[in-house]
């Protein structure tokens, strides 16, 4: 069944690319969030990735325009689910958020709608256990910048129909990306594997291994990273990377996915990375050059 009426749940970084990329496709898009000025900034943010995409001449203004006019806002889940097939929730990494999300979306949501969450870590199955409708419930997890990366990771709860996957994983290529089906465990594939490297990495600093620029240099040109594990750490925002580490860690009671103590004081500090402006590099606005945060210059 092809989804026609699609909700995005947050209208934060990922929230604004999902509903970007369901808008360009000829969807038509409700994007809710209860913060006015955050629906605000996510379509001048869409504004902007459209104006940059017809700049790289991979979109005409014409589709600009279209893609827009697809887009509406919405500051109740009540307002802007009503009519969907599919909602797409893409709230803060936060699982009693999601739970609360959830049950609202329980109630106001057509009841033959998917509801599917962007989570990168949470589990679909506790998340599905917070509605009446389990079967319907599955994680659509997309990567950050989503107009840009392929992959979507698709979660199976342990309720989820197979007709339910078997549609989101065709509605994923509708969009132009790669889908992949995984099971529903802690970190799921990605972060599973992604966030203990992060975490090696901010260990090999904390104990003095090397620097900042050693660690990152050595991990993009010896094993062919687009970007060193760092870098990576501060794009993500260090309070996501945190959060994720916590979940496997508790997940699967593992010391090896225990935190570096580095990260968490880093976090306490309100050090998170780009999002702060700081973490293991300084990020200014409007320069891309990399530098190493004061703290860790040698």
């Amino acid at each position: 069944m092809e989804q026609q009426q699609i909700s995005v749940i947050g209208a934060g970084t990922m929230g604004n690319g999902i509903a970007h990329v369901f808008a360009q496709q000829g969807f038509k898009v409700s994007l809710v969030d209860v913060n006015k000025v955050q629906l605000e900034k996510a379509i001048q943010t869409i504004t902007k990735n459209l104006d940059r995409q017809i700049t790289k001449g991979s979109i005409s203004e014409a589709d600009k325009t279209a893609t827009l006019a697809n887009l509406s806002i919405h500051e109740t889940v009540e307002a802007g689910v009503a009519n969907a097939s599919l909602v797409v929730e893409a709230a803060t990494e936060n699982e009693a958020l999601k739970l609360k999300i959830f049950q609202q979306l329980d109630v106001y949501a057509p009841k033959d709608c998917i509801l599917a969450s962007n989570t990168s870590s949470i589990s679909i199955t506790k998340i599905a256990a917070a509605t009446t409708r389990p079967n319907l419930v599955i994680g659509m997890h997309f990567m950050n910048p989503v107009p840009v990366m392929k992959l979507v990771e698709i979660i199976n709860g342990y309720a989820t129909d197979a007709v339910v996957t078997e549609q989101i994983v065709a509605l994923s290529k509708t969009l132009g990306k790669v889908p992949c089906v995984v099971n529903d465990y802690p970190g799921f594939i990605a972060n599973k594997i992604l966030m203990p490297m992060i975490n090696e990495a901010i260990y090999s600093l904390y104990e003095g291994i090397a620097g900042v620029e050693s660690i990152d240099t050595i991990m993009r040109l010896g094993m062919a990273h687009p970007m060193g594990p760092l870098q990576l750490a501060d794009f993500i925002g260090l309070d996501v990377c945190l959060s994720i580490l916590n979940t496997l860690y508790h997940g699967y009671g593992n010391p090896k996915y225990a935190p570096c103590p580095l990260l968490v004081n880093m976090v306490a500090a309100g050090k998170l990375g780009v999002k702060s402006g700081e973490g293991f590099y300084q990020h200014i606005a409007g320069n891309k050059d990399l530098i190493v945060s004061p703290r860790f210059k040698q």
